[in-house]
């Protein structure tokens, strides 16, 4: 296991590979992106425990969307059940990964209190923002210091899934390897981010916008479809970038 350093070109070409990905199996991927969204909105609501747990189960149900996207590219059959199959990987990891990851998101959002007293930890935490938060210059800095802060803890959770269910490491290890893989490759997963902008939200936009100005209802019946492709689409490219940094192992995953 070694983190390759990539061209920046690559970047661009990540969300194109998950498209073919994709396009190699819709009802599988589109099934396990769905999925894992959903189980994850079904527990949040739960009260005060919801949200915590959803977070300690976010790394292992991830590992099953990257363990279906594995068997797709590897030409292997496997079934919604994949889902889960991150419950037999090396679960006491990656659920410390999720604990972290929760922490470490908590303090951001702690720190921010500093910017706008409070104001961005409690709508986040109650799921309300006025109209006149948000226009505060003091919340719109603070969403500046939280992106500036959040990046590198994205960055140590990014790959720490895949690398903690595939290659059995401990969670302070996968978290250290995964920082380290998204520094040295900065660039491509900078390239990614203008892809994911570009593709993912501006063009679509743009064209469901034409299409409204033609006929409300064409604009209607094409927006429709578009979140069904691209959110599986995107989550497909996840694995493309993971298996372009390090070698997929053909194996199956360890077992902890």
């Amino acid at each position: 296991m070694q983190a390759r350093q990539l061209p920046t070109p690559r970047g661009w070409a990540w969300l194109q590979e998950g498209f073919r990905l994709w396009w190699r199996n819709p009802a599988l991927l589109s099934f396990l992106a769905f999925a894992y969204l959903l189980v994850l909105i079904i527990v949040s609501l739960f009260p005060f425990i919801g949200q915590p747990i959803a977070s300690l189960l976010m790394p292992v149900l991830s590992l099953g969307v990257l363990n279906g996207c594995r068997a797709i590219d590897q030409g292997r059959k496997v079934g919604p059940d994949v889902l889960f199959s991150g419950f037999k990987s090396n679960v006491q990891s990656l659920v410390t990964v999720g604990g972290i990851y929760l922490v470490a998101s908590l303090l951001v959002l702690v720190l921010t209190s500093l910017v706008d007293r409070g104001a961005l930890l409690e709508a986040m935490t109650s799921g309300r923002m006025d109209e006149q938060t948000a226009s505060s210059p003091n919340v719109l800095f603070s969403l500046l210091v939280a992106l500036a802060l959040s990046t590198p803890v994205m960055m140590a959770y990014w790959f720490a899934p895949l690398l903690a269910g595939w290659w059995g490491l401990t969670a302070p290890k996968a978290m250290f390897f995964s920082f380290h893989a998204c520094l040295r490759n900065w660039r491509p997963f900078l390239a990614y981010a203008l892809a994911l902008m570009l593709f993912g939200a501006l063009i679509p936009g743009l064209i469901v916008g034409v299409l409204g100005l033609i006929s409300p209802t064409l604009a209607t019946l094409v927006s429709v479809p578009l979140p069904l492709i691209l959110i599986p689409v995107v989550f497909a490219s996840f694995y493309c970038n993971a298996r372009d940094v390090f070698d997929v192992p053909v194996n199956d995953v360890p077992k902890g």
